[in-house]
Formats: structure tokens, sequence, C-alpha cells
């Protein structure tokens, strides 16, 4: 059996707190109360995102918006599957042109991945051959790049001891069956939930289990999680979401329920860590924020940006905040305002999910402001200079005498890794890109990242 997790209906309107503020942009949608499911930043002008039913969220929309002047203005669009039965599950794009989206029946699975070449304007279906049988949904599309890309679905009656899965390198031209690790029997997908950062793809299951690859799809590896499943089956009181910053950090949080059936309430959270990309979890802690879903990593920090509603009662109270420690403590942005599903480039460019109230007012909201904090900027233990810099950095710490130092860049790619010993080090970065990194120096219990601008 499916189900399909449903995104949380939130709206938001513009707010400040220190110089921090959201500010309403209009998504453009015809039909009013249009929310967003997914935003999708791919640089500071660049962003894509799909919509849903603010009102009914159960009816099926096929439609998106996307700017490509930074948010000044946003373009409309349909996503013509060729079925207005299909639900998207979600959207992975490369370039303002080019995106694919995964589409399957809510009942009778089957599914596929349609791609655009021209911003939206028309959509072709790939992998005609894949995801035929209604044992299996096609659950998620996601491209590293312009060419690489992986396509997932359920165990098949064909396939039945693995998930139903394919890779491209042609841009979906040609796609060739992927193995993954024998599944634990009964075990499934869920339409749209993956995390991707980087080469590094993962997903949860609904036995608790978490496929992840690290090579753009290659190759995967079943690895356990701390809970029973990742989205509140027929059989289970737990469901969870996984964020990550890198290829090693991230965090899960888990939601327990009162009882399996879908009219259950929630009763508790739970926030479990990884430093191993998710091989091994943290101990549970206990969790009481109310940022449970609506959450993004700023990449390649520990930093998160999460938006979210607190129950007491009949009151709700709604508010964005941001955490430097990988949520264990939260610094609110502001309260009062409610927003849904947020997304960031980089410590000044991110956008949170609103609805629109017409084709020319709200449905998007821009952040504005800077989410840096001192740990980025000035080191107690290490420092790392000049900054900006060319082809050499000078790292050295504060009597530190051996350390790690591990490389990121904006996307969570590690390009670097070296071992340092002594106080200081000449580290040559001639052969990367200009851009911004992350220098992530780490001594027994000491961490700490500085980002480095590269000309």
């Amino acid at each position: 059996m499916k189900k399909i997790l449903l995104a949380i209906a939130l709206i938001s309107f513009t707010a400040t707190t220190n110089a921090q503020t959201w500010t309403s942009e209009s998504t453009g949608f015809s039909t009013a109360s249009r929310g967003l499911s997914e935003i999708i930043v791919l640089d500071a002008n660049t962003v894509w995102a799909f919509a849903y039913d603010g009102v009914t969220t159960t009816n099926n929309v096929q439609e998106f918006t996307r700017t490509t002047n930074g948010g000044a203005s946003w373009t409309p669009g349909t996503i013509n599957v060729g079925n207005t039965a299909l639900s998207i599950g979600n959207l992975s794009a490369v370039d303002a042109n080019t995106a694919w989206v995964s589409a399957s029946d809510p009942t009778a699975g089957k599914g596929g991945v349609w791609k655009t070449s021209d911003a939206g304007v028309t959509w072709t279906q790939q992998n005609t051959a894949g995801f035929t049988d209604t044992a299996s949904w096609c659950d998620g599309v996601h491209f590293f790049d312009a060419n690489t890309g992986i396509a997932f679905g359920d165990p098949s009656n064909t396939s039945a001891t693995t998930f139903e899965m394919y890779r491209t390198t042609d841009g979906g031209t040609t796609w060739t069956t992927v193995s993954t690790p024998a599944i634990t029997a009964g075990d499934y997908g869920y339409s749209g939930e993956l995390f991707a950062v980087g080469d590094n793809m993962w997903f949860g299951t609904a036995t608790g289990k978490i496929y992840r690859t690290n090579d753009k799809g290659a190759t995967w590896t079943k690895l356990n999680s701390p809970i029973a499943d990742f989205g509140h089956s027929n059989n289970s009181t737990t469901s969870g979401k996984i964020y990550f910053s890198d290829a090693l950090n991230g965090i899960l949080i888990s939601t327990k329920y009162s009882s399996t059936a879908s009219t259950a309430t929630v009763t508790s959270h739970k926030l479990y860590k990884t430093t191993d990309g998710g091989t091994t979890w943290s101990a549970a802690a206990t969790y009481t924020q109310p940022y449970t879903y609506a959450l993004c990593y700023i990449p390649g920090t520990t930093t998160l940006v999460a938006t979210g509603v607190a129950t007491s009662g009949t009151t709700n109270t709604y508010s964005s905040a941001t955490s430097t420690d990988n949520g264990t403590t939260w610094t609110q942005i502001d309260s009062g305002t409610q927003r849904g599903v947020v997304a960031f480039f980089d410590v000044t460019t991110g956008w949170a999910a609103g609805f629109n109230s017409d084709p020319f007012t709200d449905g998007i909201y821009k952040f504005s402001g800077n989410l840096s904090n001192e740990k980025f900027a000035v080191s107690n233990n290490f420092k790392v200079y000049p900054n900006p810099t060319n082809n050499f950095v000078t790292v050295s710490s504060n009597g530190i005498d051996s350390y790690k130092l591990r490389v990121t860049d904006i996307s969570g790619n590690i390009v670097l890794e070296k071992s340092l010993s002594g106080l200081e080090n000449t580290v040559d970065i001639a052969s990367l890109s200009s851009g911004a990194y992350f220098f992530t120096l780490n001594s027994y219990n000491k961490t700490e990242t500085i980002k480095i601008i590269k000309n």
C-alpha cells in the first residue's frame, strides 16, 4: 500500500526581527490559495517551486512557478504529463530551463519521469519502459547534474526483493537498471520523499531503513535508522524526515503518533544526529521545538532554517527560526506569522512558501538579512586566512598540535581532506574553482567551520 506524505498548509506575510525580513513576492498563479510543496534554489537568481491546493490538499495540482531574476518576478506554468490524475511527487531542476518531475497515480501506482528543456512549456516522458506495474509507484527523481540522474520506485512484481530503480548519464535519453540492496520484507518508499546534497542522496522506507548513495546513484547502501517507519504506515506509529548539510552531517526528526490510524494525533518528537552519512545515529534527544517539518540546511554549515507552529489548546503560535547547532537550540527570527517549506542557497539567500491571494499578490517570501554567525566568521581555536584568497591559505591553530581539515563546496561535496599538525600550515587550493568553500577543522571535541571565498 502506498501512502503519500502530505505537505502542511502554511501562509505568511512580511515580518522583521534584528534586520532579518521576509518579503512577499507573487508566484503568479491564477487560482488563489496555491501553496508550495517544494522550493529548489539553484543560485541567487534561479528558483523553481511546485504547487498544491492550500484549501483542499487532496485536490490534484500539476503546476509550478519559477524565477530567473532572484524573485523580482515569477512565471507560473503547468506540468503537463498527459494525465491529470497523476500526482507530482517531486521536482528536480539543474538550470533555468531544465527540470524533471516524478509522478504516479495515488491509488494505481505506476507513473514515471517527465523532463522539460524549455522552462516548463513542454514536458516529455522518459524511460517509458519503467514503472509499468501496479506494485511499484514512481517515488522520486533526482538529477545530480545535467546528465546524471536517478529515478526510483517500490519493489515491482518482477523485482520483488529490490527497489525498482533506474540511472541515466545522458540527461535521461537512456536509462539503465540499478541494483539496490535487498529489501526488508514488505518494504516500500514514499512519494517525493528523498534528500540530496552534492553527489549524495538518501531516502527512507516503511520499515525504517535508509538507502544512500554517495556516487550519484551508481551504488547504494542500506542503513538502519533509529525509527520504525519514515511515513507512519498502517503498521507503525512513527514517521521521520532526514536533512543533510553535506555528505556526512545531518539530522533526523521523528514523530510519534497515538496509534496507527490515519486520524492519529502527534504525541512527541525526537531528534537524532549523524556525522557519518547516516551509518550511525546519536541517542534520541527529546525535541519540543515547533520546527518539525519545514526545515533546511544552509549548505555546508551547521545552520538550519525552519518554520513551524506551536499549538496550545485552540491557539496556534507561528514562527520562523534558525539553529547553528544542528537543531539542538533555536533562535527565533520572527513570531506571529505562518510559513511553509523553506530553501536556502547561502546565509543571505533563501525563500519560504506561502499562499497567493491572486496572480499579483503573495505566494512566496524572500529572506533578507544574514544568518552567518561568529562560528563562521571568527574562530577561537582556528584561523584560515587570507579571506578572500587566490591560491593558498594559511591554517593556524590556537595551541592545537594535530587536527583534520575537510573542505566542502556550496553543494556539500568534499573537495579536499588533510591531516594537519603544528600550529601553522599552508594549504594549496589553486585547483579549486572560484566560489565559496567551508573549511571544517576537527580535533577531538573541537569542531569549527570557517567560510572562505576563493577568487
